[in-house]
């Protein structure tokens, strides 16, 4: 079973982005005044009286500009929302009435085969709804008269939405599902990535920088496991960013980021690991999630047998606070070990949910200190009573000693070691607080 496609369609610059975002009740969809913003299928769940169904904004479909790879790829998603939904909504612009373009979209919409709601879009008051009439020219049946900013007719719009879609059983989603947000610099293949992953053409793939400007979601399961896969807007650098619509896409990157549970950090294999690439992995290690650093476009490195070596070291150099991330050096283009990201990602996953018992961690604490005693700070020695396991997802440890202030950095540097060592963690960062006798804390 599961929630019922609503498809929003039409040209570039009708709306679209501004309804589905109305719709949904968040502000998902990029809305700027430029046509052709919105290029990938963005999805999102909604609820109209007590219905829930997912809503699918598409880039504009546009005919005119035949060898502009942008708008043929826009169309061809837009094309594949059709296919894939169950309901559609076809929006046309009331102030401009209808144009050429209008009428080969009704054309694709009447042979589909799937219901078509015609709603005419930027109606913005009474006097307008005249402008609604031409738009029967289309033969798609009755138009609805709305504006997606104003919020005026959604209803009724929305109520014509659940004359189509049947009363199905809502599919939760799974509390096991594994978040997981794709991220890197612009062009080093994410979202080829994402459709070597998923094994069809689920977003825009092009080889021009900055193509994948929302945040996308897409369920995937693989070997009986589940994952929402996030496929995201490439980083720029903050002085390259010179759209709104850019820093919008840097935004929603970051919070891709901040709700996925592990990271996985795509590096142009070509290129290594640059400024970038260091601001972007230091961002997911400061927030605590879990990361699998791939280095894409493998096949295009000239390699020996001491090529992989000589990366590893180099990405250890320059992201030396992220030693705990595994590599995969993979190719999205050839599909070269693309299929062990999966089983990856189970494991990191694994391995930040992972508890150890107080009186192991103590034990370890005691080894540790016979090892390498804890050092005297202005004649002062560091006391260590116990630690224990706070959290999961980062795993957080609490370490209670009798003064914060004594332990060196290097130390709890030291400890987090031990903790990897004899426990592993790989694949996420650790959090060590320290905690006093009169509650001073210290993380």
């Amino acid at each position: 079973m599961y929630k019922p496609l609503v498809a929003v369609v039409g040209r570039p610059n009708v709306g679209k982005s501004t309804l589905f975002n109305a719709v949904v009740k968040k502000r998902i969809s990029i809305v700027e005044d430029i046509p052709g913003v919105t290029r990938d299928r963005i999805y999102f769940d909604a609820e109209w009286l007590g219905q829930e169904f997912t809503m699918i904004d598409t880039g504009g479909i546009e005919f005119v500009d035949q060898d502009n790879h942008f708008f043929t790829s826009m169309r061809y998603q837009a094309e594949l929302a059709i296919r894939e939904a169950d309901v559609i909504i076809y929006v046309v612009d009331g102030k401009t009435g209808i144009q050429p373009q209008d009428e080969e979209i009704a054309h694709i919409l009447r042979s589909c085969g799937k219901p078509v709601i015609l709603a005419v879009n930027k109606i913005d008051s009474v006097e307008q709804e005249i402008n609604i009439y031409e738009f029967y020219n289309l033969g798609l049946g009755d138009p609805i008269g709305i504006s997606a900013v104003n919020l005026m007719n959604l209803g009724d719009l929305l109520d014509e939405v659940l004359k189509y879609i049947k009363k199905v059983p809502v599919d939760e989603e799974s509390e096991d599902a594994i978040h997981v947000a794709l991220v890197g610099r612009p062009n080093v293949g994410k979202s080829s990535l994402t459709n070597a992953l998923l094994g069809q053409d689920r977003v825009i793939v092009s080889n021009i920088p900055g193509t994948t400007r929302d945040s996308i979601d897409t369920h995937w399961t693989y070997n009986g496991n589940e994952f929402i896969l996030i496929d995201t807007a490439g980083m720029r650098r903050k002085g390259k960013i010179d759209l709104p619509v850019e820093r919008y896409s840097v935004v929603r990157a970051l919070r891709a980021v901040d709700r996925s549970d592990i990271a996985v950090l795509v590096l142009d294999g070509v290129e290594g690991v640059t400024e970038q690439d260091k601001k972007i992995a230091g961002y997911i290690h400061e927030a605590g999630k879990g990361c699998i650093i791939v280095v894409n476009k493998w096949d295009l490195v000239t390699k020996d047998s001491k090529t992989s070596l000589k990366y590893t070291d180099d990405i250890r150099r320059e992201l030396a606070f992220m030693q705990y991330a595994p590599i995969l050096y993979a190719s999205a283009l050839t599909k070269q070990r693309v299929n062990r990201l999966a089983d990856l990602v189970q494991y990191v996953s694994e391995q930040q949910h992972m508890r150890v018992s107080t009186s192991v961690l103590n034990e370890l604490i005691e080894d540790a200190q016979l090892t390498n005693p804890a050092p005297a700070k202005n004649g002062r020695p560091l006391k260590i009573y116990y630690m224990t396991q706070a959290s999961v997802e980062p795993p957080t440890f609490v370490l209670f000693v009798n003064d914060p202030q004594l332990i060196h950095f290097s130390y709890t540097r030291f400890l987090e070691n031990k903790l990897r060592e004899t426990f592993g963690f790989e694949g996420t960062p650790i959090r060590l607080i320290l905690r006093g006798k009169k509650g001073d804390e210290e993380a």
